[in-house]
């Protein structure tokens, strides 16, 4: 499968955000990723499971949520990425930016957001329910989305380490708010983020099946 790659510059608002593109021809649907807790488009974890992605014909966005001012300084304050509605905008922006492009906006569309991020692509999910098929939180804090939960119409699935307790019950209160369709799968022996042997892959299986099912063009 020949897959093109692209660095592009994203504009959202005011701002213009970094992202890398993976396109493969054909491509059956996107996914847009938002990166949490201090993450980049360079997230190592995120990489691998845009490579699944795109091995199953799925293009991949994956894009700084933060300029590059604001992660300079969150690095040392950390102020900026537990700002939801800031990162949720920014996720919405993506989103109608990504629709925008003549390209890539007839693509259906998937979000991937891991940790915060996964806040931010069910407040875009919220905001977008036209735009936005499916959803994907891994390792997520699903909860910090609040009132935007009962909004989002897209298949959301969670993904949550078995050796997570705290998290597997946010994210099951987060569920509960939902009036999607929704599903959560826990990973055995996983901690937070999915470092022992095996279980990366195991949830980047599990989101890959997700986006095939509920993605098409």
């Amino acid at each position: 499968m020949n897959i093109e790659h692209r660095e592009l510059d994203i504009q959202a608002g005011t701002l213009s955000l970094p992202g890398i593109l993976a396109l493969p021809s054909p491509a059956r649907g996107i996914v847009v990723f938002a990166h949490g807790s201090g993450s980049s488009r360079f997230s190592s974890r995120n990489r691998f499971v845009a490579d699944l992605l795109n091995r199953a014909g799925l293009a991949t966005l994956l894009f700084d949520l933060l300029s590059a001012e604001e992660h300079e300084v969150d690095q040392f304050t950390r102020e900026y990425r537990f700002d939801i509605p800031r990162l949720g905008d920014r996720m919405t922006a993506t989103v109608d930016w990504l629709k925008s492009q003549a390209d890539l906006g007839v693509l259906s569309l998937g979000l991937f957001g891991a940790s915060t991020g996964a806040a931010a692509a069910l407040i875009a999910a919220a905001a977008r329910p036209v735009e936005v098929a499916a959803v994907v939180s891994r390792g997520g804090r699903p909860d910090l989305a609040a009132a935007s939960l009962p909004l989002v119409q897209a298949p959301t699935l969670f993904i949550v380490g078995g050796l997570d307790g705290p998290v597997i019950d946010l994210n099951r209160g987060a569920a509960g708010r939902l009036r999607c369709e929704h599903h959560m799968e826990i990973v055995p022996g996983a901690t937070h983020l999915f470092e022992e042997p095996g279980t990366l892959e195991q949830a980047a299986g599990h989101a890959r099946d997700w986006f095939v099912k509920y993605l098409s063009s």
